[in-house]
């Protein structure tokens, strides 16, 4: 069955805090769809940190076992949606992967535009003209790295919003 379920991919940079936040968040939820999280520029086969680790805990989310891994071609090539965090990873896939710059945009704007629906994910992300969007003016999730624990626990805590946002959608 998870072959007919569409490939959702989770980007951040580095994939160590971000899009293994928000993909734990979504996987959790039971969102239909495989989730994948990977980064722009990944140190390969990484732990999460105990931070990010933390900061799950803290937002009420379960904890996955996680090494990081960096965004493939085959990732992108299956993806019915990548989930950006922030606008450099839009500007990333437009540049490394432009025949899939109508299926990507930020999490923040995702959150508030994909349309909901019975019709298929493809379907509803095909008709927002993706590609056309400025990344600036999608919102960024802010970077926690070199942060502190509240730097990670404010952007987990602003990620299960943008989850619950998201998932009503999806």
């Amino acid at each position: 069955m998870s072959e007919t379920l569409p490939l959702v991919v989770v980007l951040c940079t580095g994939n160590a805090a971000r899009s293994v936040m928000a993909g734990a968040m979504l996987e959790a939820a039971g969102v239909p769809a495989r989730i994948v999280t990977a980064g722009t520029h990944v140190v390969e086969n990484q732990p999460m940190s105990i931070r990010t680790r933390q900061a799950l805990v803290a937002a009420g989310a379960t904890v996955p076992s996680h090494r990081s891994r960096q965004l493939s071609d085959d990732h992108v090539a299956d993806a019915g949606l990548v989930v950006a965090m922030a606008a450099e990873h839009v500007r990333y896939i437009r540049r490394r992967h432009p025949e899939a710059a109508d299926r990507t945009a930020t999490i923040v704007w995702l959150a508030a535009h994909l349309p909901p629906g019975p019709s298929p994910l493809a379907a509803r992300v095909a008709a927002l003209g993706l590609e056309a969007l400025d990344p600036d003016a999608q919102g960024d999730v802010e970077d926690p790295a070199g942060g502190d624990d509240a730097d990670y626990i404010a952007c987990a805590m602003a990620l299960r919003d943008l989850v619950g946002a998201l998932l009503a959608r999806l």
